[in-house]
């Protein structure tokens, strides 16, 4: 079956650079993300590794957690941290999960139940599904999946302008609009009565139309 979002994310045990992992344990009461790769030593997936590891202050102030996965063996991803560190100039501090029997790329519908068990052999072309980004809330469920192509290098900045908006979003009645930043005006939910909203917002909002209440983000 495929994921989607609200589905629970599969658990697993995995080794990863910091010894062997149940995940929702290691996720704990907070929120997570949970992003792949094709193979070690990939140049795109290089920078965005070295990019995470500069952030990851920044989502662990929003109680977020960070780990990576590669199929290929821990191993192998001890080596190719040096090699990040070097070039994109930020430690990798996180976990990186390895999967060289490819069990959690399957078990994340990133690569079909066909694919074999080793990563022996199999290139970055063959695992070129395996680029996702999953959002893990503290009810561990998803609730971000973002998929890229081999040659683009994903935006993280974008992961933790969602992750602030789904933070928000699940603490207020509220949605936030196309291109919101932290501190932008949000949306009333629409299954927000009017009278319920004077109660929250007594200093009213702005409504172009009856649907679409505008207010100051919530503090």
């Amino acid at each position: 079956m495929s994921l989607r979002i609200n589905d629970t994310a599969p658990d697993f045990s995995a080794e990863t650079t910091a010894g062997t992992i149940n995940f929702h344990e290691w996720i704990g009461t907070g929120w997570a993300i949970l992003f792949s790769h094709p193979k070690d030593y990939t140049p795109v997936c290089t920078t965005e590794l070295g990019y995470m590891a500069g952030m990851q202050q920044e989502f662990e102030a929003r109680g977020c957690r960070i780990i990576g996965l590669s199929v290929d063996p821990v191993t192998s991803h001890s080596k190719w941290l040096n090699d990040i560190e070097e070039t994109q100039g930020h430690k990798v501090n996180y976990p990186m999960i390895g999967d060289p029997e490819l069990k959690v790329a399957k078990l994340y519908n990133m690569l079909p139940a066909d694919a074999g068990d080793t990563c022996e052999g199999r290139t970055a072309a063959t695992n070129a599904t395996v680029r996702t980004v999953f959002v893990i809330g503290p009810d561990k469920k998803i609730k971000l999946m973002l998929s890229y192509p081999m040659s683009t290098g994903r935006n993280f900045d974008e992961v933790l302008r969602v992750l602030d908006s789904m933070q928000l979003t699940a603490s207020h009645k509220v949605a936030t609009p196309v291109n919101w930043k932290k501190g932008d005006d949000v949306i009333i939910l629409p299954a927000v009565s009017d009278e319920e909203a004077r109660l929250k917002y007594p200093g009213g909002w702005k409504a172009p139309k009856p649907y679409l209440r505008i207010v100051a983000q919530p503090v």
